[in-house]
């Protein structure tokens, strides 16, 4: 019976674009689309894709040799599966018509439907809607596969293509529609979130955290990274591709967009050099994964600020993150929680400062769509406390929700795979290949 459920799912695929192919022409009246704005979103939305892959060269480095081949198609997975269900009614869960503020009617846009003709979203008037959902969509594939690191080495295949499927659905669209929807509680309440603070980085971070400890730990825990030049590779298409996530959340290719980009890599430059230093006044090493692990520390903490600090304060995103995640990494080498390749302290924690720190120092004079208010640092509260509330919300919802996926789907698939299994390796255990 088994055999027969993917052929299942393929054929009510393929029939549902057989019964609603989706070719109607929207013609709006007043609706005018930029080249300008249309050529960058088209090319941050390719930036963004890359950046999947970057995320399973920068974990299959990190992991042992027996598991990089699983742990890189659980990233690459990520473009295959997501995007199905996000072109079926994944896109409507997250910016259809809103349903409480909390989720999208998933008939709004059911098989893409409305997406030709001169079509827009309501917040990227001068873009194609097919465009804005195409680069949504990117978004969406890579946040499941952050969370990947957490549970490396002893997760089986089938169960996490179910777990992926139910934390789009239940934890990330929800997020995405609450937050950057114009009728989501979150946008509404005026939380400040320019790419993905929340909706990707801690989401996908409190989740790492539910499965580390649903898993429990591995049972041998030290070994040596499979390919520290695989994680400078995937540190770099990171870095790349993630001007496209934080300059392309700009939605225009205009001043605000140059900002994002500056401030992004300011962040992230500082982040890998603090992380450096604070390795080396620990009596470390200077080493290539701490540079890397900086790097993208930086970018993480960076995300929900881009687009509403100045690049001087980015500065201090990147050095404030990259110090306090850190310690939560030796903190969290000395508990038994087995995160493999320390997701929630690096995304999970990353995103957390980085929506507080906007707090501290988002300005009205980088960005004046932020109508909140600015930062502590300009000596305004509100700002902040909207954003701690946010930070506290979020963080119940993405752990206690993930915590209850991962039960439901240990029921329905058994998550961890036998003892034997791990030892000699997902490679072969789940894939029957080698490195």
């Amino acid at each position: 019976m088994k055999k027969f459920i993917p052929f299942t799912v393929l054929i009510i695929i393929a029939a549902l674009a057989l019964i609603f192919p989706s070719v109607d022409t929207v013609t709006i009246p007043g609706n005018k689309i930029d080249s300008g704005d249309t050529a960058w979103m088209l090319t941050a939305t390719a930036l963004v894709l890359i950046m999947t892959p970057g995320l399973a060269f920068f974990y299959g480095g990190m992991v042992s040799k027996k598991n990089v081949l699983s742990t890189m198609l659980q990233s690459f997975v990520c473009m295959g599966v997501i995007t199905i269900i996000w072109v079926i009614f994944g896109f409507s869960l997250a910016f259809g018509d809103s349903i409480g503020g909390i989720i999208g009617n998933p008939s709004t846009f059911f098989m893409m439907k409305g997406m030709l003709g001169n079509a827009t979203w309501k917040l990227a008037p001068t873009i194609p809607l097919v465009l804005f959902a195409m680069f949504q969509l990117k978004f969406a594939v890579i946040t499941p596969a952050l969370i990947t690191g957490a549970f490396a080495e002893r997760i089986r295949f089938n169960s996490y293509l179910i777990f992926l499927c139910l934390f789009l659905i239940f934890i990330y669209a929800p997020l995405a529609h609450s937050t950057w929807h114009p009728d989501g509680l979150m946008f509404k309440f005026g939380v400040l979130d320019f790419a993905g603070g929340t909706v990707v980085h801690m989401s996908a971070g409190w989740a790492a955290l539910a499965s580390a400890l649903y898993l429990k730990q591995r049972k041998t825990q030290s070994h040596s990274p499979a390919r520290i030049s695989y994680i400078l590779l995937g540190t770099g298409l990171l870095w790349f591709g993630w001007f496209g996530f934080n300059a392309g959340s700009a939605l225009g290719s205009g001043v605000l967009a140059a900002t994002a980009l500056a401030t992004t890599t300011t962040a992230s430059a500082a982040a890998a050099i603090a992380w450096i230093f604070i390795d080396m006044a620990n009596g470390k090493k200077p080493s290539v994964m701490g540079a890397c692990i900086g790097a993208v520390v930086g970018l993480v903490a960076i995300t929900p600020a881009a687009g509403f600090v100045s690049i001087p304060h980015a500065l201090i995103v990147g050095i404030v993150a990259a110090a306090v995640s850190n310690l939560v990494v030796a903190w969290r080498t000395r508990t038994s929680i087995d995160d493999t390749l320390d997701v929630f302290p690096c995304h999970g924690v990353g995103g957390m400062v980085g929506m507080l720190l906007t707090g501290v120092f988002a300005s009205q004079n980088v960005n004046s769509g932020n109508t909140t208010g600015n930062g502590l640092y300009f000596g305004q509260t509100h700002l902040f406390f909207v954003q701690l509330i946010a930070l506290v919300c979020v963080s119940v919802f993405a752990f206690f929700g993930s915590l209850i996926l991962l039960k439901i789907t240990d029921l329905i698939s058994p998550l961890r795979v036998s003892e034997q299994d791990e030892i000699a390796g997902l490679d072969i255990s789940q894939h029957g290949e080698e490195l």
